[in-house]
């Protein structure tokens, strides 16, 4: 499933060059998870002001009204100046002065939905409860923990859950508590300020890592340019389950919480 770096590393391969651009057509093909919300042709037009990104979401901001899109778990997009005949799994296509916007879901859990603006009841259906946005200003240490300090779950759950920090997702999730030295069963609410403080720094060098990466590919990944993440290649404890730890050489464990792998090294992540 498409996390956060996947999702910023998308918006940074097409938002500049389709920045501007005047929409001319818009195509549907089977149903998403969500309807557009509006009548196609409606869109038509309008110009691209700017994308940007709310958690797992991509805004593409028009001159009238916003665009919501989500990739679910097995979306990409394609931007470029000509694009191959639409495939069966190819849902959503946005053509525009500069390009074509497609949306490829072969599974169908994505999603684009129009809203007039960011204060538009659908609009804040799918973004009010999202916490705040780990690689901004807004994400600071003491209300990180303060905000723990509420949580009995275990951590890594509380930080996949994101309503305290969005897109810490499992990947990024695993490997951030690996390098702050958490073991991911410990109780958010006995974090110290210090623990949490160092949990702080590694989600946000994490999910840097994984954006200057390309993201992480691990089943069809790839931005709007057709490019692959490697992340998956540079980490520590995801996917490593009976590998050597890169520190300790400890063999890597992994165990289900909340109906996902978690990959930690016992001798690291001691508590």
């Amino acid at each position: 499933m498409p996390e956060l770096p996947e999702v910023e590393v998308t918006r940074l391969s097409f938002a500049d060059r389709i920045a501007g651009a005047q929409i001319v057509s818009v195509q549907l093909g089977k149903p998403l998870r969500w309807a557009l919300g509006c009548e196609a042709n409606r869109l038509v037009g309008r110009r691209v002001v700017r994308v940007t990104r709310r958690g797992k979401y991509l805004l593409v901001q028009l001159d009238d009204g916003v665009l919501l899109l989500h990739l679910g778990m097995s979306g990409s997009l394609q931007f470029a100046p000509l694009l191959p005949p639409r495939g069966v799994h190819d849902h959503f296509e946005l053509g525009t002065s500069l390009g074509s916007l497609r949306l490829h879901d072969p599974r169908r859990f994505g999603a684009v939905v129009f809203a007039t603006s960011l204060d538009d009841p659908r609009a804040v259906k799918l973004l009010g409860r999202l916490g705040v946005e780990p690689l901004e200003e807004g994400f600071d240490p003491l209300s990180f923990h303060r905000a723990l300090q509420l949580r009995r779950s275990s951590i890594k759950p509380v930080l996949m859950a994101g309503d305290i920090v969005v897109g810490v997702g499992n990947i990024y999730a695993s490997e951030a508590l690996f390098m702050a030295g958490i073991r991911p069963t410990t109780r958010a609410d006995r974090l110290s300020k210090p623990r949490v403080a160092r949990l702080h720094a590694a989600i946000v060098a994490v999910l840097q890592r994984a954006v200057a990466l390309g993201g992480s590919t691990l089943r069809d990944f790839s931005s709007a340019e057709g490019q692959s993440g490697y992340f998956q290649l540079d980490a520590m404890v995801y996917g490593r389950e009976g590998l050597p730890c890169r520190v300790c050489e400890a063999p890597i464990k992994s165990m289900r919480q909340g109906q996902r792998s978690t990959y930690f090294c016992p001798q690291c992540q001691k508590a």
